[in-house]
């Protein structure tokens, strides 16, 4: 799958194409019934399908200060929208000059200059253009005027409340990763190369993968049953602490994974961790004789989720 610049025109091979339109973080199952539609349009009229993504996300550029929300990060996306049946990716850069654009520019400037598109595929609250003066009515009308199909795809429900991305941010933020997961279809995961900490994990029997949170949402902090995905493809189990780690001074947030039955060298290496069950908050310890005895049940509770057929 390529990544193409949505400030360029497409290659020739790519003219013509089905494009999915929205910022589609996290990729939740509304997410995946537009971009779905989008790549079976184009499987049945015989033209390309492309996933359309704004970076930075508007949000981030309009509000800066904005604590960290993001759920994916570009490559993510790129890898979710192959395995959905997307022919490219297209990235629109949202910088100053992307948010004076009006909708009617965008349409032209970007969506027939840049793109030459045959057709659309939104979701029902798709906005665009300076003011967000732009809904999937004006876009159908541009498309009238100019010569593409616009379709919009309703809302995906689960037990009658729609998905969206604030859903599933709620669920992380409350410690409940089985609710996101079930929205997403898949684990929310972290991806980020594994650095060098202090190596105190290593004097109490516990090394651990340390991974920067970066952009992403800061779910609850505490004690999770993860799973981990290694560069070579292998999947391994582990317990993993995000957050501060209060017991040790000074604080640091990162995201620690210990991997259980696994003593190999990953400094250096981009790692991706599932988040599977919250089983604990952060708690703050007098001995590392307590921390030790409470890592160690984590573990136990950890390797009984994991090996569970529901996991």
């Amino acid at each position: 799958m390529q990544r193409l610049d949505g400030s360029a025109a497409v290659p020739s091979h790519f003219a013509g194409g089905i494009v999915a339109l929205g910022n589609f973080d996290g990729f939740h199952l509304g997410h995946q019934a537009v971009v779905g539609r989008a790549v079976d349009r184009a499987r049945a009229e015989g033209r390309p399908a492309i996933v359309a993504t704004f970076d930075p996300h508007p949000v981030r550029y309009f509000r800066p200060d904005t604590p960290p929300f993001r759920l994916t990060t570009l490559d993510q996306r790129q890898e979710l929208f192959a395995a959905a049946g997307a022919d490219a990716m297209v990235v629109f850069g949202f910088d100053a000059a992307f948010a004076e654009l009006t909708a009617e520019q965008f349409v032209t400037d970007r969506l027939i200059a840049c793109l030459d598109v045959g057709g659309v595929v939104t979701g029902e609250d798709f906005t665009f253009g300076k003011g967000k003066q732009g809904n999937v009515q004006t876009l159908a009308e541009f498309g009238a005027d100019f010569g593409f199909s616009a379709e919009t795809v309703g809302a995906v429900t689960l037990d009658g409340t729609a998905v969206s991305s604030t859903l599933v941010r709620q669920a992380l933020v409350a410690g409940n990763p089985r609710e996101a997961a079930r929205l997403l279809t898949r684990p929310f995961a972290i991806r980020g190369p594994v650095q060098h900490g202090d190596k105190l994990g290593r004097t109490i029997g516990y090394p651990t993968a340390n991974v920067d949170m970066g952009k992403y949402l800061r779910p609850a902090y505490g004690i999770y049953a993860v799973r981990g995905r290694l560069p070579d493809g292998r999947v391994v189990n582990g317990a993993a602490n995000l957050g501060i780690r209060p017991t040790f001074d000074p604080p640091k947030e990162l995201l620690e994974p210990y991997f259980f039955d696994f003593a190999e060298d990953l400094y250096g290496q981009e790692i991706e961790v599932e988040l599977i069950e919250f089983l604990r908050p952060e708690a703050k310890f007098d001995t590392l004789d307590a921390l030790t005895s409470q890592m160690d049940a984590d573990c136990d509770r950890a390797r009984a989720i994991l090996t569970d057929g529901a996991a």
